[in-house]
């Protein structure tokens, strides 16, 4: 049987692009059919050259090439032309771009192989940003759509209104984020402690929206909030209420997620957060804003609460504290919503089909 070469294409290699590069690259180790290569950009802040060396199998080939993240077109045309020759050298099947740069930089490389089936997957488009203007956000979709147009490609979104925003492009995939809820098992423990905890993971980036956790938790000065994480706008965390860790690995964040009553996330845009879906896992509420992204993870009223403001947050945070039936009842619908929706193992069993079924039909 032909084996199949997998070439994934990303700008930037931190966060959940990298997470969703990563869970791949290690589902696709135990798959002897396939051959996986990854194309990152060494450029982008809090890309982490050793834990990419760990984090990765030897059975993933990994290569860099400088790719901006603005519009530059000398640095583009480097970008591409790089591409074209790691590309031809490589000679995959299928080429899986990542984040909005790298398709358009994948899609025209590609071009010139010729060979390969490409799909793209934007782990949030950047037309659905909320702190750019209307006028840049109408531009970010008109690239995506002749983007699409004049170099191809099919849309593998990453959650359900990805999906939705897809199919007005061009032709679309879904394939969910997921994790792997049993070995998430070993976190969820009993803890005991004396104030109600809530808390967050992220980088403290405008995406993020520290600002508005920082109002939630002046108004709730009498529980704990903790944000794992770090970043440029960590000095918009106040509130004295507020414990920052800085970064953790994956497993020291886990644990420290499972002391939290309730997971929120005050992020203005999303793919589907891979946070969000741990923390479910974990048998947490959530309490999200209603964007893309969360609101794909979030049942409201079922598993959590989507909220438009301050105010929301934390007439359902007061909800939660004071009635711990809902609270337990909450957490166990997140879990059952995880192993429906977001088990990683049945959701790549999907991609892996996709991947397949692109060269053996």
């Amino acid at each position: 049987m032909k084996k199949i070469r997998v070439l994934h294409i990303t700008e930037p290699f931190a966060a959940g692009v990298y997470n969703y590069v990563k869970e791949i690259c290690s589902f696709f180790d135990d798959e002897s059919r396939f051959e996986s290569y990854v194309i990152y950009s060494p450029n982008r802040n809090g890309t982490d050259f050793e834990k990419i060396k760990k984090d990765f199998s030897q059975r993933t080939t990994l290569k860099q090439v400088p790719m901006s993240r603005e519009i530059d077109i000398k640095s583009d045309y480097q970008a591409i032309v790089s591409l074209i020759k790691e590309i031809r050298k490589i000679q995959p099947d299928v080429i899986h771009l990542h984040s909005s740069k790298a398709s358009i930089l994948g899609r025209i490389a590609s071009v010139f192989y010729g060979k390969a089936k490409v799909y793209y997957t934007p782990n949030g488009y950047s037309f659905l940003r909320q702190d750019i203007g209307k006028g840049k956000k109408r531009f970010f979709f008109l690239v995506e759509k002749w983007i699409t147009k004049f170099f191809g490609g099919t849309t593998i979104a990453c959650g359900d209104t990805e999906y939705e925003h897809a199919k007005r492009i061009g032709k679309a995939k879904l394939v969910r984020n997921g994790v792997s809820p049993n070995k998430l098992l070993k976190y969820n423990t009993v803890i005991e402690k004396n104030k109600f905890r809530v808390g967050t993971m992220g980088r403290l980036s405008p995406q993020k929206n520290p600002k508005l956790f920082n109002e939630i938790a002046k108004k709730l000065p009498e529980i704990e909030f903790i944000w794992i994480g770090a970043g440029q706008l960590q000095t918009e965390l106040t509130s004295k209420n507020i414990h920052v860790t800085g970064w953790k690995t994956h497993d020291e964040a886990m644990k420290l997620v499972n002391t939290f009553d309730v997971y929120i996330q005050t992020s203005l845009w999303e793919g589907l957060p891979f946070t969000i879906i741990e923390s479910m896992a974990l048998g947490k509420p959530i309490i999200a804003t209603n964007v893309v992204g969360n609101k794909d993870a979030v049942e409201n009223g079922y598993n959590g609460f989507l909220c438009d403001d301050s105010l929301c947050f934390v007439k359902h945070l007061n909800l939660l504290r004071h009635q711990k039936n809902v609270l337990l009842e909450m957490g166990k619908n997140s879990v059952d919503r995880c192993n429906q929706m977001f088990d990683q193992k049945k959701n790549f069993e999907s991609l892996k089909a996709i991947y397949t079924n692109a060269i053996d039909s």
